[in-house]
């Protein structure tokens, strides 16, 4: 007859999830501040290729934001 008390499985903690709200303040904050570059970079582009680039300075720091929101909510 086995004995299936002993091998009861070990529940470990989940982490806690930050919450939503907290999300979309990070992801503003950076948004705002990555603004100006992004607009320093499109304006860049756009003097030394003669010619509007494809995405404009909000696309680019919405991406950048995208890219570093989550890292930080990662680490």
């Amino acid at each position: 007859m086995t004995d299936h008390a002993s091998e009861v499985p070990v529940a470990r903690p989940h982490a806690p999830r930050p919450s939503r709200a907290e999300f979309r303040v990070y992801f503003a904050v950076i948004f705002l501040a990555t603004v100006p570059l992004a607009t320093l970079t499109w304006a860049m582009a756009l003097v030394r290729g003669g010619r509007l680039p494809e995405r404009g300075p909000f696309a680019r720091a919405w991406s950048q934001a995208q890219i570093i929101t989550p890292m930080i909510f990662s680490a």
